[in-house]
């Protein structure tokens, strides 16, 4: 039988990307993400955010989704300008 000392204090480092988490803020690091049913292919995020190629159609392939504190200014940008509004973090 388990007693309250027994239990380790701090929960591993691979929990970050749990979503309760995210959604109580506990989380700093953001993820990119595409809509990729309300894109339509304008390409200003792949203007503005260097993790991001177009395909040959011209719509936006994702290839680090994540946004740490350094990039959030540009993500927010690239957020705030795309036409579609199909363009988020998560």
């Amino acid at each position: 039988m388990s007693t309250p000392t027994d239990r380790p204090t701090e929960r591993p480092a691979d929990r970050g990307d749990d979503h309760t988490r995210r959604r109580l803020g506990l989380v700093r690091e953001r993820r990119l993400a595409v809509d990729r049913v309300a894109c339509s292919g304008h390409g200003v995020c792949a203007q503005l955010l260097a993790g991001v190629t177009l395909d040959e159609w011209g719509y936006p392939v994702v290839a680090d989704d994540r946004v740490g504190e350094d990039g959030r200014a540009v993500a927010d940008t690239a957020v705030r300008l795309c036409p579609a509004r199909a363009l988020y973090l998560r």
